[in-house]
């Protein structure tokens, strides 16, 4: 374990379930395995200045005392507020006297957004928007924030960028299998057959999005070369980095890696990651980056995938890395456990 801010936080060893001893599996059964009983949620249409919309799912758990802690979770690519690694946060944030608010990304709410843009690794503007609000509600509860790959190297990025002034609004953060360098992993995912498989599913969702707004994005981008691509590093040089203003796929990835922004973070932040993650193997991991800034917690485990860190066995599952997130966030937070 990296760094200085997890203070006396109990970290407990990541011990892979049976039978899923791979990263593969691991990220695989981290997708078909994680089937928690969703709460009741309470949906909240956020509008932006710009004119679109985000939607935000408040988890109706009980925990609405008013000096209750509150977090918000960001997801990851194509996924939703409402997946199961979201959820699986949700029950063990609430079991530690800690509510959630979890953020939809434009057109991840089952609705799709209004203009001709979507969102991105490195779209910060949304989240700071929801985190200023939420001060606004609450400002005398503490604050903190939760990210998931894509979700987490965006909200690794805010908190860099905004240095010392990210104090008031979260208190403390948690990210989870970050992409920190987006080229590294994106070209890591591209040189192996089962990483051009991880890659085709979310490469051809964000394609019919894309289809879906072909009559307002005419004009900004090639949709036949969206069509045609197999690759995040294609999809992102054809849509992603036209949409939103980038030169190209390299200085959208440049632009938006979090590992650029990690020195300026200004609040204890716990990174969890694997060495095999598929998404960013542990090679491109930013050691250095941790050992520099003393507000941030690495703890990088040998196995456990990409959103994987299943624990148990696969007809009984334990999620690790989402007890400890929660863990993490609610001593930092100052909150009181529930009893059972």
């Amino acid at each position: 374990m990296d760094g200085k801010a997890a203070g006396t936080f109990d970290v407990r060893e990541f011990r892979p379930a049976r039978l899923l001893t791979n990263a593969h599996a691991q990220t695989i059964g981290g997708r078909l395995l994680r089937k928690p009983a969703a709460p009741r949620f309470e949906r909240e249409r956020i509008e932006l200045p710009d004119g679109d919309f985000v939607d935000l799912d408040h988890v109706m758990t009980g925990q609405r005392a008013g000096d209750s802690p509150i977090v918000l979770l960001m997801h990851g690519l194509e996924g939703s507020a409402r997946r199961g690694y979201a959820i699986n946060t949700y029950h063990e944030l609430a079991a530690r006297g800690v509510r959630a608010v979890g953020l939809n990304f434009r057109s991840c709410s089952g609705e799709m957004n209004r203009h001709p843009r979507f969102y991105h690794s490195g779209d910060t503007a949304d989240i700071e928007h929801v985190l200023r609000l939420l001060a606004e509600r609450y400002p005398d509860v503490p604050r903190g924030a939760i990210g998931f790959s894509l979700g987490g190297n965006a909200l690794l990025k805010l908190l860099g960028e905004l240095g010392d002034e990210v104090n008031a609004l979260v208190s403390a953060a948690v990210a989870i299998s970050v992409p920190y360098d987006l080229g590294a992993g994106a070209d890591s995912l591209d040189g192996t057959r089962i990483g051009r498989f991880y890659t085709s599913r979310f490469v051809a969702s964000l394609v019919g999005k894309a289809e879906a707004k072909a009559t307002l994005l005419a004009g900004m981008c090639d949709i036949e070369r969206i069509r045609a691509s197999r690759s995040f590093r294609e999809f992102d040089d054809a849509a992603t980095a036209p949409i939103h203003g980038f030169a190209g796929a390299t200085d959208y990835y440049t632009r938006s890696s979090s590992i650029h922004y990690l020195h300026g973070i200004r609040v204890p932040t716990l990174l969890l990651h694997a060495e095999d993650d598929p998404f960013l193997p542990g090679s491109h991991f930013p050691h250095d980056q941790v050992r520099q800034n003393p507000h941030l917690t690495a703890i990088l485990t040998r196995g456990g995938g990409h959103v994987g860190f299943i624990e148990g066995t696969p007809w009984k599952p334990r999620f690790w890395a989402e007890e400890h997130a929660a863990g993490f966030l609610a001593r930092a937070l100052g909150a009181r456990a529930l009893r059972a």
